[in-house]
């Protein structure tokens, strides 16, 4: 059954700090059940559908169109903050994100105009994602149909983050001259199957199973031609990538919060001959090691979010440009990726045996960051910046680089 946003209050954004303050509130009611949610897998409904009415999800629609077009930084740190409060209320809007931002390169001026204000509106967008058993996530075998009596489009998705709070769900499918199209699909269409089955061990509310698509008949007006964006420069990939990294970076943000009110509540080991585990040495040197490995993460996402800002106001691009602004992100990705994963660990070794209560559901940060960081794998930004510095080979061309 389909929980999306439906909303008709939408309320406006205007400006960088509206859409922060906004994203405060947003997380203030997040953090409120999170833990229940996340250990009975409830689904943050009633969050994502504020995050909507409040117009949090419009914010990088560009001034033409009616939205606040935030920079870069303004939206690194609203991931930051939804993800520090809940790491699954944070990754559930990314997808819209990136699907906005593909239509603005490949969309009509009708099609913007119309999804633009759609959004505006309140309308949730989600994905149905990457094919389950697929030999890698660019493959498909979901097609488009075009007969006498429509247009329609068959197939079966999984890792379809926020499916079940859609009005829209973002589709790629195969045309049938054989190119890649993006479909936006209309949640309560006959033929759409919503499931709720993910069942990983972190980010358990994300709502990102399966999505089947058995013959749905859907609008013409909104299929996009996915082939306008290798005929362009753009750096759909760093845009993509960096909202990954500020959801990581989130996640250790939250993590070190929770550790140090926890260690505040540790007792201290015997050998250290002090009243509080606060005052042991050796526990001191960790968790100033984890704030450095914490604020760096901050400052190279910042940096990162910064170079896209600065080539969003280029009126021309180049290849070195594309480049530049994925290798930022990657340096960023990592740390964030080494924070959220040392931070969340270190949260449970620092805090002792009384961290592991169940009651304390701090494990949490952990999980979801081991899940989250295999979304991309750094392994592979290790090789992408290897290369670029000592061979100047550009990173490839795509939404995980």
């Amino acid at each position: 059954m389909t929980q999306g946003t439906n909303s008709q209050h939408y309320k406006a954004i205007k400006s960088d700090n509206d859409a922060i303050n906004v994203a405060y509130h947003v997380a203030d009611l997040a953090l409120e059940e999170r833990n229940q949610r996340d250990q009975q897998r409830i689904l943050p409904t009633e969050v994502i559908q504020q995050l909507a009415k409040k117009g949090l999800t419009t914010v990088r629609i560009p001034h033409e169109y009616g939205g606040a077009h935030v920079s870069h930084l303004t939206l690194t740190r609203i991931f930051r903050i939804l993800s520090k409060a809940d790491a699954n209320v944070g990754q559930i809007p990314q997808n819209q994100f990136a699907i906005l931002q593909i239509i603005e390169l490949i969309g009509s001026k009708e099609q913007k105009q119309f999804v633009y204000q759609e959004i505006l509106n309140g309308k949730f967008l989600a994905n149905g994602g990457p094919e389950k058993n697929a030999p890698n996530v660019k493959t498909l075998s979901t097609q488009l149909t075009i007969t006498d009596d429509g247009h329609f489009i068959s197939g079966k998705k999984f890792y379809s983050t926020g499916s079940s709070f859609a009005d829209w769900l973002a589709i790629k499918a195969l045309h049938p001259e054989g190119h890649v199209v993006l479909v936006l699909v209309e949640r309560q269409a006959q033929g759409v199957e919503v499931i709720n089955d993910w069942n990983g061990f972190g980010q358990r509310t994300t709502s990102s199973g399966t999505v089947t698509l058995n013959h749905v008949k859907i609008d013409p007006f909104l299929i996009f031609d996915e082939r306008i964006l290798t005929e362009q420069l753009n750096f759909r990939g760093a845009y993509s990538q960096i909202m990954q990294a500020a959801i990581d970076v989130g996640i250790a943000e939250g993590a070190y919060q929770d550790l140090v009110s926890t260690v505040k509540k540790a007792r201290p080991i015997v050998d250290a001959n002090v009243e509080h585990a606060s005052q042991e040495p050796y526990l001191l040197q960790e968790v100033g090691r984890l704030d450095v490995t914490l604020q760096a993460s901050i400052l190279l996402l910042n940096e990162a979010a910064e170079v896209l800002d600065t080539l969003e106001q280029q009126s021309h691009l180049t290849e070195a440009d594309l480049a530049k602004a994925s290798i930022a992100v990657a340096e960023a990705k990592i740390y964030a990726h080494h924070a959220a994963l040392n931070v969340s660990e270190k949260l449970i070794e620092l805090g002792g045996s009384r961290s592991s209560l169940a009651k304390y559901n701090l494990d949490q940060h952990w999980r979801n960051a081991r899940v989250h960081t295999l979304h991309d794998p750094v392994r592979w930004k290790y090789y992408a910046l290897g290369n670029y510095y000592l061979n100047q080979k550009f990173p490839a061309r795509h939404a995980w680089i």
